[in-house]
């Protein structure tokens, strides 16, 4: 069977050296791809916002498996084309979409089938988004509706901050995406990812993970896409994972049915684990990144049948097995970033940070010029490591980011803390 992934990113990447590993795959595309794929998959110039390229591409090349990385085609229904032109496609449709694609949909349906989140108001012009701050206060946390990147969050600690956001937001600050906004309540707890594979009735869940979205050490400065991440997340017990299960995921496929959307692909619950118990912060409807680069280095099975059960109604079948050692991932990110940022430097010394068999790297922003590696994107690599605790699989990454040679490059120090007070303790 040949294969074509759809994305750029350190995600991507990850899908590509796992699906590489595949015997049911002859032939591997990625498109666009990035100079690290380049290694795993043959990379095609396609536009995926342009479904019928992306089909006649598949048609041309007897793809028999498209998986859809990214977000924003998936909103944009690629899924539902490619399906209508008899291609099979890993992801959900556009109307099951909504659940990343606009945050107020998500809060509307957890409200409805009582699947326990943060208190909220959704706010379609800015004098009524500042009227209502005025009634709550802060701290609040303020969401742009649609994608933004993993960049239209605001946590304000201050009404004036909360202010300042919401003008911003509908000052064109994110686009369309900020045409209304979602304000929440601020919940207080510590922050866990919780993705699990779904084909609109079964939920099979994935290696529990964590998430480090603040750009600098301490969890703070502003939100990004994710500096880094690990699995598992011992927050994620036995006990919570259960209560994931019954109280927020198995709920939302039932309520998506219910609401004539099944929900087929990656369901992501970016989660709060607060005194009460999971509370949802945001579903995404794709892998995490760089949540997928830990879970699937820790992925023993193999990860097509799972994605074909996901499609074809069949995850009951499907079981998967994981490696007991914890995976870390620290991204690497160019400086300024989620800001402004200078794009085409070289990196150097990846051959060597990469040599062992616990150490991958995957890249997100690289591009190959002149036989080079440089960077073109905000964050650029996933330095990922394994190892028997979480102390271990750290020492292992910031090693391996020792001999990096990329001098417009910066990355955080502390990825995951949390755990390692554990293990301490």
């Amino acid at each position: 069977m040949n294969v074509l992934v759809i994305g750029s990113g350190g995600r991507e990447h990850a899908l590509c050296w796992a699906i590489r590993k595949s015997d049911l795959v002859d032939e591997l595309f990625c498109a666009p791809g990035n100079g690290g794929i380049a290694d795993e998959a043959t990379c095609v110039d396609l536009n995926a916002s342009n479904a019928n390229e992306v089909i006649n591409f598949c048609k041309d090349h007897a793809i028999g498996l498209v998986v859809v990385g990214p977000e924003a085609p998936l909103v944009a229904g690629l899924v539902d084309k490619l399906t209508g032109a008899g291609i099979k496609a890993f992801g959900p449709s556009a109307k099951a979409a909504q659940l990343e694609g606009s945050k107020g949909f998500t809060k509307d349906i957890c409200a409805k089938y009582n699947i326990p989140t943060a208190g909220y108001k959704r706010c379609h012009s800015l004098p009524e988004a500042l009227a209502y701050l005025e009634q709550v206060g802060a701290p609040i946390v303020i969401k742009a509706d649609g994608l933004a990147a993993g960049k239209g969050v605001i946590i304000a600690k201050t009404l004036d901050d909360a202010q300042k956001a919401t003008r911003d937001i509908f000052g064109g600050q994110f686009g369309e995406a900020g045409n209304s906004v979602v304000i929440e309540e601020f919940l207080v707890g510590e922050e866990a990812s919780f993705i699990a594979l779904v084909d609109g009735e079964t939920v099979l869940p994935l290696a529990t993970s964590q998430d480090h979205k603040r750009a600098f050490e301490g969890d703070e400065g502003p939100n990004t896409g994710g500096m880094g991440a690990y699995s598992p997340a011992p927050v994620m017990t036995e006990e919570m994972c259960s209560r994931v299960m019954d109280e927020i995921m198995i709920p939302t496929v039932k309520a998506m049915t219910a609401e004539g959307a099944a929900f087929k692909g990656v369901l992501y619950a970016g989660l709060m684990i607060t005194e009460k118990g999971p509370e949802l912060i945001e579903f995404n409807c794709r892998f995490g990144d760089p949540e997928c680069q830990v879970i699937l280095f820790r992925l023993v099975s193999d990860l097509v049948p799972a994605l074909l059960a996901s499609i074809e109604g069949t995850l009951d079948q499907i079981s998967l097995d994981w490696h007991d050692q914890v995976a870390m991932a620290v991204v690497m990110a160019a400086k300024g970033y989620p800001g402004h940022y200078e794009k085409g430097n070289p990196i150097q010394g990846l051959k060597d940070a990469s040599s062992g068999e616990n150490i991958h790297i995957f890249h997100a922003g690289t591009a190959i010029k002149d036989g080079r590696i440089i960077a073109i994107g905000g964050r650029v690599l996933n330095i990922t490591a394994r190892g028997n605790t979480v102390t271990k699989a750290r020492d292992l990454a910031y090693q391996a980011i020792a001999k990096i040679d990329w001098k417009n490059g910066f990355y955080r120090k502390d990825i995951g803390w949390r755990a390692i007070e554990r293990e301490k303790d």
